[in-house]
């Protein structure tokens, strides 16, 4: 399998976008061409909202990387008819991200909020609800070279501060314990 047939479709939930390292992580892997990234407006807002509410950034940056996002992944962005939220039946809070994950056609949603997305409900559309620890960890799984260069490469990246390999694999430790654990 060539890395170019191996782009599924994923969906990133707010939680897993919020995150600065871990948003890097997964956003780079992306890039990378391990997986295909996608998100609703809906959910974009919900992870720019909580980072301006709990004083990460400001308005203007949080709109600053909105603007940096959406330009580097012009594809991400999928247009998510409210017509789809009443058919959905996880918790009400997260049909907009299952819906979000129907209109990518995707089989993943990454997410941190695993019991919104039951598996009883996700099977009869073939999607699976991930943790950022599983899905970064199956990515790794897959494509151990290519995870490790987007590792090398986000900490060659990090200017402020200045971050090694090893500081940041300690700063995503919590965030994702398995996954770092593979690197180590």
């Amino acid at each position: 399998m060539t890395l170019q047939s191996s782009r599924f479709p994923v969906v990133l939930d707010s939680c897993v976008l919020y995150p600065m390292y871990l948003r890097d992580t997964l956003l780079r892997a992306a890039e990378a061409g391990l997986y295909r990234v996608h998100w609703s407006q809906e959910i974009l807002d919900g992870a720019l909202r909580n980072l301006v509410a709990n004083q990460k950034m400001q308005l203007d940056q949080a709109k600053r990387l909105e603007m940096q996002i959406n330009r580097a992944f012009p594809d991400a962005m999928l247009d998510v008819t409210d017509r789809l939220l009443p058919c959905m039946d996880n918790h009400k809070g997260d049909r907009h991200v299952l819906a979000t994950a129907l209109v990518a056609k995707a089989h993943v949603i990454v997410t941190e909020n695993l019991k919104h997305f039951p598996e009883a409900v996700l099977s009869q559309y073939q999607i699976e609800a991930q943790s950022a620890d599983q899905f970064l960890t199956y990515l790794y799984d897959l494509f151990p070279d290519e995870t490790l260069k987007v590792i090398q490469t986000q900490a060659s990246d990090l200017k402020k501060p200045l971050m090694s390999v090893a500081d940041l694999l300690n700063v995503l430790e919590n965030a994702v314990p398995i996954f770092t654990s593979k690197f180590r």
